[in-house]
């Protein structure tokens, strides 16, 4: 939990009766690749945070699935729309490999929120890290080319060119993998 307490440490001053207080609420939870952590169709009821490992999001399709979106370890990640809407999931979470979180379920965030500063800020400051990435790839699937898109990818995110099957980061940038190919053998 040691990387849960850095993450508020960096952004706000935690007393040690409050991070007793939030960390007795998290779970430690271990995924193995290519468990689905929360599944299409399922309300998400647990925010993690990823002490290690990665997983994607993905629409499920018959014939394929699109990949819309990675987390890494040391970020707080869900089905976020569903969590806070209480919603099926439109889509679904995937482990990418061996995957450690810390997990507190939507029952147990409403009390930290309620009874300390530092759950309400730190949820708020989450909330809106959530927004600014979805907006940032809104944004670049609206402004930029396919090689535009992976170039991009690959100087602002590294982690998923060298750690992400091919065909999720084709699916992700919005295109084959055989173009995607083609893009990769055009910038070599």
């Amino acid at each position: 939990m040691g990387h849960i307490k850095e993450f508020y440490e960096r952004i706000f001053n935690i007393s040690d009766k409050e991070w007793a207080y939030i960390s007795s609420f998290f779970e430690r939870k271990v995924y193995h690749k290519g468990e689905i952590i929360t599944a299409y169709g399922e309300v998400e009821d647990h925010l993690f945070f990823i002490e290690s490992g990665m997983l994607r999001f993905f629409i499920p399709n018959e014939d394929s699935e699109l990949t819309f979106n990675f987390s890494f370890e040391k970020q707080f990640t869900c089905a976020y729309d569903s969590f806070l809407s209480r919603n099926p999931s439109l889509y679904s979470l995937e482990a990418l490999g061996e995957m450690v979180v810390w997990q507190i379920s939507h029952e147990n965030l409403q009390k930290v929120y309620a009874h300390t500063a530092a759950g309400h800020y730190l949820g708020r400051f989450v909330a809106e890290q959530m927004y600014l990435d979805k907006s940032k790839r809104e944004l670049s699937l609206l402004k930029y080319n396919a090689t535009e898109r992976y170039l991009k990818l690959f100087d602002e995110q590294p982690q998923i060119i060298h750690q992400i099957p091919l065909k999720y980061i084709a699916s992700y940038i919005g295109i084959t993998p055989q173009a995607l190919s083609r893009i990769r053998r055009q910038i070599n």
